[in-house]
């Protein structure tokens, strides 16, 4: 307790908000002031009235709160917590496919780097991929970094042309779906929720596939008790919070992002004693990796 104590203090002398996403542990979640996935986390940063903002995530997380806020101190708990699907695709890669087609629209999923950002046309969360992609005028969509993502996208509009990457979230790629079949055997009432970052057949045996927090609102609206859940395990703090009466269950032990996990109540108090390490990106890439941000934006409405 004296440590959360210690947090709130120095959070409001040094005017900092704490944003945690919901893969972090449960008590750093519990000391957050907002907790949600990596774009409304960055969303919301631009909202808030505090001068800085202290990340609980990964380093891509950082930088897109960074490149939204230009003016304000981003300040990551760990700047070793990385995603490394963040950095399975290199900008070599896009200028080669971009030589090889005309009519193409680079689609960047938020989980990359500010480099792959800026090289992009525009970004996607997995809660409005389908609906960003739909709206582009351009036929062929090269989908980076995340292959899985990009399918579950193909696989809703058939009339654009992708291009596939071989990038993956090492988390999702994990549950298997023999797994995932002997899970529904054990808990055979259980309704099974999924990220698309899951492979296909692992899809093609769900009830509900969405982003981590459209899981969170499905088990939240529905009537279901029991649920089967396919994406990294720190959401079942925030599904138990929501819903002390249901039951939430993983596929297996390997649904745990050991890179989310470096954020510690230990490290969130020193990053707030020394305010340090700061995200820092170089201006040019900045601005230009906040372009396909903002197009986002406008494609999403």
């Amino acid at each position: 307790m004296e440590m959360v104590e210690q947090i709130k203090k120095l959070q409001e002398e040094k005017d900092v908000v704490i944003l945690a996403h919901y893969y972090v542990d449960g008590a750093v979640q519990e000391i957050a002031d907002y907790v949600g996935d990596s774009y409304y986390l960055s969303k919301v940063a631009t909202q808030v009235k505090q001068k800085n903002i202290l990340f609980c995530g990964v380093s891509f997380m950082g930088e897109s709160a960074k490149i939204l806020n230009p003016e304000k101190t981003v300040v990551m708990a760990d700047e070793t917590a990385d995603c490394p699907m963040a950095h399975m695709v290199t900008v070599e890669q896009i200028a080669e496919v971009r030589a090889q087609y005309e009519d193409l629209a680079v689609v960047c999923y938020v989980n990359s780097t500010a480099e792959i950002k800026a090289v992009s046309d525009v970004c996607v969360t997995s809660s409005n991929a389908v609906r960003v992609v739909k709206n582009l005028k351009e036929k062929n969509i090269f989908f980076v970094p995340d292959e899985n993502l990009g399918r579950y996208v193909a696989e809703k509009l058939p009339e654009k042309h992708f291009i596939f990457h071989d990038g993956f979230c090492h988390v999702h790629k994990s549950i298997k779906a023999e797994n995932l079949k002997a899970a529904k055997n054990v808990y055979p009432d259980a309704l099974v929720l999924t990220h698309p970052e899951c492979t296909a057949d692992v899809i093609a045996l769900s009830d509900f596939v969405g982003s981590t927090s459209e899981i969170i609102d499905f088990a939240t609206k529905s009537d279901a008790e029991k649920f089967i859940i396919c994406t990294e395990m720190g959401v079942f703090f925030e599904l138990s919070q929501k819903n002390p009466k249901k039951k939430f269950y993983s596929v297996g032990h390997r649904q745990f992002c050991p890179n989310m996990k470096k954020v510690t109540l230990e490290k969130v108090l020193q990053a707030l004693e020394t305010m340090e390490p700061v995200m820092e990106l170089p201006e040019d890439v900045r601005v230009n990796a906040e372009k396909p941000l903002s197009r986002m934006l406008e494609l999403a409405k």
